[in-house]
């Protein structure tokens, strides 16, 4: 299979589901007995959640995963001692999480299980890094997308995006919103070389986990007070008039509506850049997206993953069904990656 192939080409993939019921535990059991066909060794983690079997992102029930035997798995202490399978255990991070220190094991046996991972983007990329050290071939994040979730999936070097019924029952409506978060996901990168701190003269690196709005001044970041663009309505008039003059800023944190009516209220969106951290951190509207880029706005990113396919599940729990071969199609027309029903293959 050509995805199979192609993610083979890269250290780490997430798996990131737009709504819940939309396919993503089947696309990462899916993927985790493909690769592992191919005579891999795969990590498999999880963007953390916060105890049980409840999601600290969607607050809904969580799938088990399905280990297989020789495969590296990184989850909280809770978590392992309530495995059902034989593992040897390789490290116990220092890395606390909610549910205890991240524990990576082998599996010495096939079965099920909970994973409770990096609860921050430092600590995830820090997991990936530490499993290659064991030899493994990738790592597969179970990934989100949240206001809620302080680690971002944009951290692999590829990703999946499962879609569906269950986030939008309308085909063109799903289509538009879909393809929306893969505009996001394709932003282009910001050149930082040089550019450092104002106040400590220290370079800009991506794994901090600074928070605020930034101008850009003469490859210098000036904090412009606060520590939140949602609070960017309150700065003084000197840091308003920092933007409009140099129009280059940096936001650490949430990118909402209230930043952008902030810009387009001000008569200061013409010739804007925003740079945000990854495409994760935006939270803005579609419409309100594109009309910052008519008025002549653009957004920026720090780091980006490569989106290599997206996987559909064109049924919903409230009993929506979609023609799966239409929307594949139309996801592939607009989007122009591989798309795929992953239930439907495994059925042939």
């Amino acid at each position: 299979m050509n995805l199979i192939n192609r993610i083979l080409q890269y250290r780490s993939i997430s798996i990131v589901g737009l709504e819940k019921n939309t396919g993503k535990t089947e696309t990462l059991n899916f993927i985790i007995r493909r690769v592992k066909d191919c005579g891999k060794t795969i990590a498999v983690t999880s963007i953390g959640i916060d105890g049980e079997t409840v999601d600290a992102v969607t607050r809904t029930s969580k799938p088990e995963i399905r280990i297989y035997r020789g495969m590296i798995f990184n989850t909280a202490e809770q978590y392992f001692l309530k495995k059902r399978f034989s593992a040897e255990i390789l490290d116990i991070s220092d890395e606390y999480t909610i549910l205890g220190r991240l524990v990576t094991a082998k599996a010495l046996g096939n079965g099920r299980m909970l994973l409770s991972g990096a609860a921050d983007t430092h600590t995830l990329k820090k997991t990936i890094e530490n499993n290659r050290r064991f030899g493994t071939d990738i790592t597969i994040v179970d990934g989100a997308l949240s206001r809620l979730s302080l680690a971002s999936p944009a951290i692999t070097e590829s990703m999946i995006l499962a879609t569906g019924a269950a986030y939008s029952s309308n085909i063109e409506t799903l289509v538009r919103k879909t393809k929306f978060v893969c505009s996001l996901i394709n932003l282009p990168i910001y050149d930082t070389e040089n550019i450092h701190y104002s106040h400590n003269n220290l370079p800009l690196n991506t794994d901090n986990e600074k928070k605020g709005v930034y101008c850009l001044i003469d490859n210098e970041l000036y904090d412009l007070g606060g520590n939140s663009a949602l609070t960017i309505s309150s700065i003084s008039k000197e840091s308003l008039e920092k933007i409009a003059t140099h129009r280059n800023i940096f936001v650490f944190g949430i990118l909402s509506n209230k930043l952008i009516d902030f810009l387009i209220e001000n008569n200061i969106a013409k010739g804007m850049s925003i740079v945000v951290k990854d495409f994760s951190t935006i939270f803005v509207s579609d419409d309100k997206f594109h009309l910052f880029a008519r008025l002549g706005g653009r957004v920026e990113v720090l780091q980006k993953t490569n989106l290599i396919a997206l996987t559909v599940n064109p049924t919903s729990p409230d009993g929506t069904v979609l023609n799966s071969d239409t929307l594949q199609k139309r996801l592939a027309d607009e989007i122009g990656v591989e798309v795929i029903d992953v239930k439907r293959v495994e059925s042939q």
